[in-house]
């Protein structure tokens, strides 16, 4: 039998009876393609893997028992139970001091992120909706609202945000998942295509974008994305750890509040892996441990620094005019209390200095229950 074409049209000759089956015929074939591919869509728009945080293990923070660390997480999520969002489309504090620009708007806004993370913790912790409501809320606001301005220092805070959508039940993220997985997107594809420039390539600015790389990441689940995120980090690793430890930002600003700056969110990103079976810790050699090794003699109090005397960085000395802290005099150990926490658990060999850094019972409470030190 011969082929016959699918559609007839009118002018050949078709009658009006076939006209309207074809119609008919072409409205059903729409309809499927339009159901296939919307639904199809609309998964793929849905982030499919986890930053910190599985959902099997979220789940499981319910069997938690009572601990100080969970204690901790539930004061700190009743203090902003009732937080209402300050999201706002764009942030502004690097290279600005208190008073100026959107400075003071942008700092007092982004206390919304580690807020979601406490609630959304809180929420898994006890069950209690009002915690997970009151996550929903903040997460909504700024999933909504914000769009990515490629400045890693004023966004580093967004990996709160990340762990907080870890740890919102599936029935709470009902309606945010598309606005999630472009805010994702952002924070990865976009990062990895936005244009690096001079310094900003290889010191701390970088460092706080391979963080952000590599959370979103893992969150979308896209193994093209990881793989791109990891070379990122090497990258990272070759040029702004040295040799004997030290780094790039070390050089440039003679402050190890800056080494701080370099290594913690390369920590952040190294522990992600580890939470999806790789291993980023051994890469480049260890550089990232040998990094830490120079830090801790610092973050024990071992040996002393004067901070940012013989800085190449202008701004550097007009924070220390203006009279911000740790600007100043010797370096404080407690500034590296969140790093030597996120060292220890990627070393054992850090533990000692980790825990000697709590001046409080538990502070990192949030990292405790979601990765306890062993």
């Amino acid at each position: 039998m011969p082929h016959q074409p699918l559609l007839v049209k009118a002018d050949r000759g078709g009658t009006g009876d076939d006209c309207r089956r074809t119609k008919t015929l072409l409205g059903a074939i729409l309809l499927v393609l339009v159901a296939v591919f919307g639904t199809t869509s609309a998964a793929d728009a849905m982030p499919k893997g986890f930053a910190l945080t599985s959902p099997r293990e979220a789940a499981a923070l319910r069997d938690l028992t009572q601990s100080p660390a969970r204690a901790a997480v539930l004061r700190a999520a009743d203090r902003v139970v009732g937080r209402v969002p300050k999201a706002m489309a764009r942030v502004r504090v690097e290279g600005t001091l208190p008073g100026q620009g959107i400075y003071d708007e942008s700092k007092e806004a982004l206390r919304d992120l580690p807020a979601a993370r406490d609630l959304a913790l809180a929420g898994r912790l006890t069950g209690d909706p009002r915690y997970t409501e009151a996550a929903r809320r903040i997460l909504k606001a700024w999933i909504e609202i914000y769009r990515v301005s490629f400045n890693p220092i004023d966004e580093t805070s967004f990996d709160a945000l990340l762990v907080a959508w870890d740890l919102l039940p599936e029935a709470a993220r009902a309606g945010l998942e598309s606005g999630a997985s472009r805010l994702f997107r952002d924070f990865s594809e976009g990062y990895l295509a936005h244009p690096l420039k001079g310094n900003t390539a290889i010191n701390n600015w970088n460092s706080h974008r391979v963080k952000l790389i590599a959370l979103a990441a893992f969150a979308l689940g896209e193994s093209a994305l990881i793989a791109r995120a990891r070379e990122a980090y090497r990258a990272q690793l070759r040029a702004n750890i040295r040799a004997d430890g030290s780094t790039l930002d070390f050089e440039l600003r003679d402050a190890i509040h800056y080494v701080v700056y370099d290594l913690e969110p390369l920590a952040v990103a190294a522990l992600a892996a580890g939470r999806h079976g790789e291993d980023w810790v051994a890469e480049e050699n260890a550089a990232l441990i040998r990094g830490f090794a120079w830090l801790e003699p610092y973050a024990a109090g071992i040996k002393v620094h004067q901070e940012f005397v013989r800085t190449t960085v202008a701004f550097d000395r007009t924070r220390r005019q203006a009279g911000l802290p740790g600007f100043d005099g010797p370096f404080d150990p407690k500034k590296a209390r969140t790093a030597m926490a996120l060292a220890a658990r990627l070393d054992p060999r850090f533990t000692a200095t980790g825990r000697a850094l709590r001046t409080e019972p538990w502070q990192d409470a949030w990292l405790e229950l979601l990765i306890p030190l062993k």
